[in-house]
């Protein structure tokens, strides 16, 4: 966080602020004669008028001095107007076909609250039986997939992100940007589309590898996630070979959920897209799956981007403005009092 004067040139105006101190206080001393009986003087010499008179001039001065703050507008900056970083160009490929809401992911947390006798029976069969007999301790993949990419999202500050949704079409959601709290909104608010029955991963990746082609950093990958078969738009391979023209690796997750029987991607095709552009395949069937894929891309080599970022600022005018108009508005208040005039 940096802290700054907007408007430094103001404080120029301390100067006349200076001597009207100078003159304030000069004029404060007075002249005296020489008496020589004291004891006939009367102990007390001053009245409640006369000290009020010599507080309000420090009032004025203090409360002069603040507004003069005040107006060079202090203020601090949460971000730089530009920056050198290490990033790479990702975009975010993900199934929004209605097969994502499908209640078959479990939390680990919620998976370590089930009874532990169950675990002889083996993973497989448990998580069969909870589903059955517990669908509530279950989330839907899509809501698992939505929760592990923002993390992801939040361990990589610095990268140019894009997010590419698609079912029987695709959608570019948001375009690469470093603007990672917009791109966390938007996905939160990702919905399958009751006309996304069909699963149209070519068009995603084409869509996805469109948008990267022009992308600064010279890194660039796709992380492509579904959990279907392609049976709409072009197909996955001519996608896949696109990419690998354009240097651009893709990284692919095949989302099984928790029961076996749910698996309904073709690995084989998935596999395929991740070899042919150099990347590598993910088989995930709970949160530990999707994070190493996610831990494994976060190795990936990066490289140096310059770029600029929108500066936000915070005013602290008001902290210095309003002790300052008190002080003087007091100063004033406090002279009519002691001289018992208004001006």
């Amino acid at each position: 966080m940096n802290f700054e004067f907007a408007w430094p040139l103001c404080f120029l105006l301390f100067a006349p602020l200076a001597l009207a101190a100078w003159r304030m206080l000069r004029r404060g001393r007075r002249s005296g004669v020489k008496f020589a009986p004291m004891g006939r003087l009367p102990a007390k010499t001053a009245g409640w008028r006369a000290k009020v008179a010599n507080l309000s001039p420090w009032f004025f001065l203090a409360g002069a001095a603040l507004l003069v703050v005040a107006a060079a507008r202090p203020r601090s900056s949460f971000s730089r107007s530009s920056s050198s970083v290490d990033a790479i160009a990702i975009a975010m490929v993900v199934d929004v076909s209605e097969s994502m809401l499908n209640p078959d992911f479990m939390p680990r947390d919620r998976l370590r609250r089930s009874q532990e006798s169950l675990w002889r029976e083996g993973y497989a069969m448990l998580t069969a039986k909870l589903i059955q007999e517990r669908p509530d301790l279950f989330v839907t993949r899509l809501d698992v997939v939505k929760e592990m990419f923002a993390k992801f999202i939040e361990a990589r500050p610095n990268d140019l992100i894009g997010l590419v949704t698609f079912g029987t079409y695709a959608s570019e959601n948001v375009p690469l940007t470093a603007e990672h709290e917009l791109l966390k909104h938007v996905l939160k608010e990702v919905r399958v589309s009751e006309r996304n029955g069909r699963t149209a991963i070519g068009d995603g990746l084409l869509l996805a590898v469109d948008r990267l082609k022009n992308a600064d950093p010279k890194t660039k990958i796709v992380v492509l996630l579904s959990d279907g078969e392609s049976n709409e738009g072009e197909p996955p391979d001519v996608a896949a070979e696109v990419a690998k023209a354009r240097g651009i690796r893709v990284y692919t997750i095949g989302v099984a959920g928790a029961d076996e029987k749910s698996e309904g991607f073709d690995k084989v095709q998935l596999e395929s897209i991740a070899e042919k552009t150099g990347a590598r395949y993910f088989h995930v069937r709970d949160e530990r799956g999707l994070k190493a894929a996610l831990e494994e891309i976060n190795k990936l080599e990066t490289t140096p981007l310059d770029r600029a970022v929108f500066q936000r600022w915070k005013e602290h005018c008001s902290l210095f403005l309003l002790p300052g108009a008190f002080l003087v508005l007091a100063a004033v208040t406090l002279q009519m009092v002691a001289s018992r005039r208004l001006v």
